[in-house]
């Protein structure tokens, strides 16, 4: 499967920590990743681990990294929606043969979906028609 823009795949754990990146407020410690991973995760990385994960995501063009006295600081250089957007598309494309009408029914099936969600589904889907 060939990827859009030679983006880099990420791994499990490099997208555990790109999400915790991009949904914190600003820049994040390594620190304060240390401690989201293992709040939100339950994985209790040693910072070693986790540096490496981020070098990793240096390499990739995911992140940026600076100091600021002892502290290092990580800062998303990729946008996350252009990332969700490529994972779903790939995944509509392999797995559902292109057609977001499977890749939404299988999303749906086997859940409880609330109503004012399938009136924002719509809203989506008829927005897309104009």
């Amino acid at each position: 499967m060939e990827i859009q823009n030679q983006e880099k795949k990420l791994s499990t754990c490099e997208t555990m920590i790109m999400k915790l990146i991009w949904d914190a407020d600003g820049d994040i410690s390594v620190q304060k990743l240390i401690v989201e991973i293992r709040e939100r995760y339950g994985k209790d990385y040693a910072r070693t681990t986790v540096v490496t994960f981020v070098k990793k995501l240096l390499d990739k063009g995911y992140v940026s990294t600076y100091r600021v006295g002892r502290a290092s600081f990580v800062h998303p250089e990729k946008d996350e929606y252009q990332y969700k957007q490529r994972l779903m598309n790939e995944a509509t494309d392999f797995w559902f043969e292109g057609k977001p009408s499977a890749l939404l029914s299988a999303v749906c099936s086997g859940r409880e979906v609330p109503e004012e969600e399938i009136l924002e589904l719509r809203k989506v889907l008829d927005s897309l028609g104009k």
